[in-house]
């Protein structure tokens, strides 16, 4: 019995002295900036905040206050639709997939759309930088689009 009790307050002291650990690695600390919300620290999984996004975009794009809302609801409209396809159960993953790059490319060329010359130079390094972050973080070149992986280099 009493190697029981032992046992028992051994591990509720070894809990109590890891909860603070696992905690302080899963949320910043306040001297610490959080990621963008274009990469999300990969601690996220699923479409970024539009609020959040377009605070971002601001920032970096220097956006007027019409802009601001245009890209908003464009960012909202985005959000709305990859939630239904999250819940659409129909879809093979493949499909899904393709879908949500529809959802993408269609809201980026919109924004694009509503960027002067100066922001559009400006967003199409974003793209670019986030393109190739993509492709160093799946290992290789993005595909075709035919849902097809990319064919092997030549020798």
């Amino acid at each position: 019995m009493l190697k029981q009790s032992l046992l028992v307050l051994v591990a509720a002291g070894l809990i109590a002295i890891a909860a603070p650990f696992t905690t302080a690695q899963n949320s910043p600390s306040n001297d610490q900036q959080p990621p963008s919300s274009g990469d999300n620290g990969g601690r996220h999984h699923g479409p970024p905040d539009p609020a959040e996004r377009t605070r971002e975009l601001t920032k970096h794009l220097k956006l007027s206050s019409d802009q601001q809302t245009k890209v908003k609801d464009a960012l909202e409209s985005e959000h709305s639709q990859m939630e239904s396809l999250h819940q659409d159960t129909s879809l093979s993953q493949q499909d899904r997939h393709a879908k949500m790059m529809e959802i993408r490319n269609s809201t980026d060329t919109q924004i694009r759309g509503l960027l002067d010359s100066t922001q559009q130079k400006k967003w199409d390094e974003m793209q670019s930088k986030h393109e190739q972050w993509m492709q160093n973080r799946h290992g290789g070149p993005p595909d075709s689009g035919s849902g097809q992986p990319a064919p092997p280099p030549q020798q």
